[in-house]
């Protein structure tokens, strides 16, 4: 276990599966104590605690809808008083809806912005009130908002809210060390990615970027590290596209 991160605690939301988990994996790999929040699925998320704690790390499962900003300040509370501090919030969680604008409904458009939008600005909100001096803070975006896709309208709009709230926060934030980024990943190999699409949609967008291949969960967690880290705090506000040369 490298311990760059040692006597760090790191809270990443939609942590059970995919991008997010890959993340808790990393940070915990590199000493941080991780909260692995999960909304639906407490199965997966225990399995991501108990592979931290078998390869020798620390994490605690706990649940919370991020849409909700009361489930929000409880999973908060909850983390520190598990470990009485926070110095790393990845705001991971997030939902996509692809629809033609003629087909999305009300309730697609106010889902996507509840948990993108609202549930990120209000954790970043706990973040401010909570968090250690010198904290980090990684919220993220989509290179999709570099691109012109057909029925991405709603998604790409609540991303480049996530910027805004990004490079807004940082002026804010700044007075107490506290940097916070967006990471905009390219397509990922992951379910949020790949679901209703054929097998020839994914890899003619895989062939979209310099590698000829979609994005993998560890190239995504490696830039949050990054930004998680010591070595990053000269880099605050900024929206940092890990996509291979998609965009």
């Amino acid at each position: 276990m490298n311990n760059k991160l040692s006597g760090k605690v790191a809270l990443v939301t939609g942590a059970s599966r995919g991008i997010g988990r890959s993340i808790a994996e990393d940070l915990a790999r590199h000493g941080a104590k991780v909260i692995v929040n999960y909304s639906s699925n407490p199965a997966s998320a225990e399995e991501v605690v108990n592979g931290i704690k078998q390869n020798g790390g620390d994490a605690l499962a706990i649940q919370a809808d991020i849409s909700k900003v009361v489930e929000i300040e409880h999973l908060f509370q909850k983390t520190l008083e598990a470990y009485g501090q926070l110095d790393i919030l990845v705001n991971n969680a997030g939902i996509m809806i692809t629809k033609p604008i003629a087909n999305m409904t009300e309730e697609d458009f106010d889902k996507q912005f509840a948990i993108n939008v609202k549930g990120t600005f209000f954790s970043c909100q706990q973040a401010a009130k909570h968090m250690n001096v010198n904290g980090r803070i990684i919220n993220f975006s989509t290179s999709v908002i570099g691109q012109m896709f057909p029925t991405y309208s709603v998604y790409a709009g609540t991303k480049g809210a996530v910027e805004q709230i990004t490079r807004q926060l940082a002026k804010e934030l700044g007075p107490k060390g506290i940097t916070i980024n967006a990471v905009a990943p390219g397509p990922v190999n992951t379910e949020l990615f790949t679901v209703g699409k054929t097998a020839e949609q994914i890899t003619n967008i895989g062939n979209m970027n310099s590698f000829g291949r979609l994005g993998q969960p560890e190239d995504i967690s490696s830039v949050v590290l990054f930004l998680a880290s010591q070595e990053s705090q000269w880099v605050t506000g900024q929206t940092l596209r890990v996509n291979g040369g998609f965009v």
